[in-house]
C-alpha cells in the first residue's frame, strides 16, 4: 500500500465505480486549503461570557502590557474571588517589560481588538443643530454638568456664539459650545477614542462629569466603554450613560485642566492603540498614589484595563487603570 503520510493535501483518486457508463474515467477529489486572516477568524469566535473569561486572558491579551511584580515577596500570591487557598507566584524582576512591537500590517497572533481599527479620529461627520429650547447637559462647575434647557443663542461681536441654559435646579449660564453636551444617547459612528463626553455618575443621576473617551467597546473589554474623568477617574460604562459634547475643541485637551492627569491623557493618546499597562494579579500589594501620598494598597479584582484597589492604612478601595500615573511603576513612562 502506498503511503500517503507525507502528502495529507494530494488528490486521492475517487472510487465512483468502474462500469460502463463511467468509459473507465477516475476523477480526482481535491481539497484546497485555505489560511483565513486572523481578523476573519476572530470574527468567527463567539463571544465569552464575562463569568467565563479568565484572568489570565484579560492580563496577557494586550499587546502592550507590562509585566510588573512587587518588591515585597510577602505580596507575591494570587488567589481566586471564592477565597480559595492561596498559591505562590514565582516573582519577577522589577524591570521585567513585555512590550511586542507591533506588526506592520495591523495584525497580531492574538485576538485583534477594536483599539487596532480605530485611531483617535473625530469622524467626519454632519454637525447636529443646537436649537432654542433644546434640552442639553451643561457645565455649572468644572466637575459639575447639570441637564438644561437652552433658552437663548447669542452670537458675540467676534462670532463665537454663546448658549444661555436655564438649568432644572434653578439657576442659569451662559456658555460655549465646548460646555454643553447632547441630552440624547449617541451613535456608535458619532464616537471614537479622544472624543470629549459627559457621563453620568453612578451615585447620582442628576449630575453628570466631563472627560474623554479611551476605549471603544470589544470582545476584550466585554463591550463597554471606557472613559477617563477629568479628575483621572476610569470608569466603564454602558452606551446609554455617554452624552458627546456639542461643539468640541479641535485640541480636547485644551479643555482638560492642567496637571498631572493632562499630560497622561497626551501621552494616551499618542500611545495608542498601544498603551502602556502594568500586570497585576488579585493579592499583590504595591505603592500607589492617594491623596498625593505614595501609600501601600493590595489588587482585589481586575477587570480588563482597569483593577480595583484596597489602601492597606485606611481601608479605602478605589478602581485605578493599570496604566495610570498613580501607580510606582508608571512614573518612568511620564513625560
Amino acid at each position: 500500500m502506498e503511503d500517503m503520510s507525507e502528502s495529507p493535501c494530494e488528490s486521492v483518486p475517487s472510487q465512483l465505480g468502474g462500469g460502463p457508463d463511467f468509459h473507465g474515467l477516475i476523477k480526482d477529489a481535491v481539497v484546497v486549503l485555505t489560511r483565513l486572516p486572523e481578523y476573519k477568524m476572530s470574527t468567527l469566535r463567539p463571544p465569552t461570557p464575562q463569568q467565563f473569561y479568565s484572568e489570565d486572558e484579560s492580563l496577557s491579551s494586550s499587546d502592550s502590557d507590562l509585566q510588573w511584580e512587587p518588591e515585597d515577596d510577602s505580596s507575591d500570591s494570587d488567589f481566586s474571588l471564592s477565597n480559595s487557598k492561596q498559591k505562590s507566584v514565582k516573582p519577577l524582576k522589577s524591570d521585567t517589560v513585555r512590550t511586542p512591537a507591533p506588526s506592520t500590517s495591523g495584525s497580531s497572533n492574538s485576538a485583534p481588538h477594536c483599539s487596532q481599527d480605530v485611531t483617535p479620529a473625530r469622524p467626519s461627520l454632519p454637525v447636529e443643530e443646537i436649537k432654542v429650547d433644546m434640552m442639553v447637559l451643561a457645565r455649572r462647575r468644572p466637575m459639575r454638568w447639570q441637564r438644561g434647557k437652552v433658552l437663548e443663542i447669542i452670537t458675540r461681536e467676534d462670532g463665537r456664539l454663546k448658549y444661555k441654559v436655564g438649568f432644572e435646579e434653578k439657576g442659569r449660564s451662559l456658555v460655549s459650545g465646548h460646555h454643553i453636551a447632547f441630552d440624547t444617547t449617541p451613535k456608535l459612528e458619532q464616537l471614537y477614542v479622544g472624543a470629549r463626553v459627559v457621563v453620568q455618575c453612578q451615585d447620582n443621576k442628576y449630575r453628570f462629569r466631563p472627560g474623554i473617551l479611551a476605549e471603544l467597546p470589544s470582545r476584550k473589554n466585554r463591550l463597554r466603554f471606557l472613559v477617563f474623568i477629568d479628575d483621572h477617574t476610569p470608569v466603564y460604562v454602558g452606551l446609554p450613560s455617554l452624552h458627546l459634547i456639542c461643539r468640541p475643541l479641535d485640541d480636547v485637551l485644551e479643555d482638560v485642566p492642567d496637571g498631572s492627569h493632562k499630560r497622561f491623557m497626551k501621552q494616551y493618546l499618542k500611545d495608542w492603540p498601544y498603551p502602556h499597562l502594568t500586570q497585576y494579579r488579585p493579592g499583590q500589594s504595591f505603592n500607589a498614589e492617594l491623596n498625593g501620598v505614595q501609600q501601600r494598597c493590595e489588587v482585589q479584582v481586575v477587570d480588563c484595563s482597569l483593577m480595583q484597589v484596597v489602601f492597606q492604612e485606611t481601608q479605602r478601595k478605589e478602581w485605578i487603570h493599570r496604566g495610570s500615573i498613580r501607580l510606582e511603576h508608571m512614573t518612568r513612562f511620564s513625560d
